[in-house]
């Protein structure tokens, strides 16, 4: 067997016995992965439906009108209103397409400070250095979380707004776990006469499910990815207002793509047809639940929750009370069977790559069927890993650091606590079986 295909078999057993608790990953369907390792990669398909550059495109032209028709219906919209592109890889190049449309270089955006919250789509500098291309073309102002509360304050939103006078007011991210009012922030926008750009890569599936508020029909432009809480392949949707229609398609092909990955809009059609379904809308639902009463849990046994809890599927852990650093307890929480990711909190005086916070998500778990019961439990293992790891802060000497973190790899790989919790999980996760044939 080649060892590419070892490597995926391998791969799919740790999806099965560990408990996938990144937010912004997900278990997709059955017929979705095989919509996405289907002869749909053997074709070329530059252009849009029925106005196509090569030939043999009648069949692809039908998966993407369905496509684009499954989206507008996932959440309630009318075509005369809104149009839909399917073709954008995943949710930056989607994010990239919308500003090369809208904006040109050096017009300013106004969007969620990164280490509160932010996506680096969105445009990220980092002590006064441009880092992504977005920062790079286009002129980043931020906006923050009430240093107290770590939620918005819409009014200073505004205030922020109307002294930098922005073109393009983002709203979305990957780590701010309230629900956002995309009234007032389309408010806003339309006070200082920008476009309003809601990204939704996080929420869509708990939109389309009914588990959170709509960004429509306050917003001019709509991204999402569709891999998260959608529970489709990883790609994108942009859905913006109808005369925005025209520069949208524009920028993404010949503006920044090639070729469509039809494999992909297949995917993500299926995807989109089972948003329809009660199951689905019970699915949101209980993802939402699960997260609540994962950070009620946390908070009980003595977590500080950011924010003080979460209305979304994910939830934000301060870790500075435990004084310990969240790359200590993300590689403790691997070894033990429970897959995290260090994060930024807001204030965070910690780097971005050696942060103060956790960050934990409940799609996946919600998808293998787990519930409130199942939280309490996965809580109580997350807060025995972190007492076991006990007070562990991050050596600023390089060296220092260096041996530290590796002979704290070591100490977790081999340690029986660790193992002994790790049997535990793979027990859960054989009573919560999840089909990955």
């Amino acid at each position: 067997m080649d060892r590419i295909l070892q490597l995926i078999k391998q791969e799919k057993k740790r999806q099965q016995e560990t408990l996938m608790m990144i937010p912004s990953e997900n278990y997709t369907y059955p017929e979705v992965r095989e919509a996405v390792g289907s002869v749909l990669m053997h074709k070329y398909s530059e252009g849009y439906p029925k106005k196509r550059y090569y030939q043999g495109n009648t069949n692809v032209d039908e998966i993407e009108l369905l496509c684009q028709k499954r989206a507008l219906e996932a959440f309630g919209l009318r075509e005369d209103k809104w149009h839909v592109n399917v073709q954008g890889y995943s949710g930056t190049p989607a994010n990239v397409a919308v500003f090369n449309a809208l904006l040109n270089p050096g017009d300013k955006i106004m969007a969620m400070f990164l280490p509160e919250g932010g996506h680096l789509s969105h445009g990220w500098m980092y002590k006064d250095k441009k880092i992504t291309f977005t920062s790079k073309v286009f002129n980043i102002s931020y906006y923050h979380v009430d240093p107290k509360t770590n939620v918005f304050n819409y009014e200073q939103i505004a205030k922020v707004a109307k002294k930098v006078k922005p073109k393009l007011i983002i709203s979305g991210g990957t780590a701010y776990p309230r629900q956002i009012n995309y009234k007032k922030m389309a408010a806003i926008a339309r006070s200082v006469n920008a476009y309003y750009l809601a990204d939704i890569a996080h929420e869509a599936g708990l939109v389309a499910g009914g588990a959170n508020d709509s960004p429509f029909p306050h917003a001019d432009v709509v991204t999402m990815t569709t891999h998260k809480t959608l529970r489709g392949p990883r790609g994108a949707i942009i859905i913006c207002k109808k005369d925005l229609g025209d520069a949208i398609d524009a920028s993404i092909f010949p503006g920044l793509q090639g070729g469509p990955h039809n494999h992909t809009i297949a995917g993500i059609a299926i995807a989109l047809e089972k948003t329809k379904s009660a199951a689905f809308k019970k699915y949101a639902r209980q993802t939402v639940k699960n997260a609540k009463t994962l950070a009620a849990e946390l908070s009980r046994l003595g977590f500080e929750i950011v924010s003080g809890g979460t209305e979304k599927h994910l939830v934000l852990v301060d870790l500075r009370t435990k004084n310990i650093s969240g790359w200590y307890v993300g590689w403790a929480l691997e070894a033990a069977g429970i897959i995290a990711n260090r994060n930024t909190i807001p204030n965070d005086p910690a780097s971005p790559y050696y942060p103060s916070g956790l960050r934990l998500g409940t799609p996946a778990l919600t998808a293998r069927g787990m519930g409130e019961v199942e939280m309490k439990k996965i809580a109580k293992w997350i807060a025995s890993v972190v007492e076991k790891v006990g007070e562990r802060t991050m050596p600023t000497d390089p060296e220092e650091r260096l041996k530290s973190l590796k002979a704290f790899k070591q100490e977790v790989a081999g340690g029986a606590f660790y193992k002994s919790i790790n049997k535990e999980v793979r027990a859960l996760c054989k009573k919560f079986p999840i089909d990955l044939a």
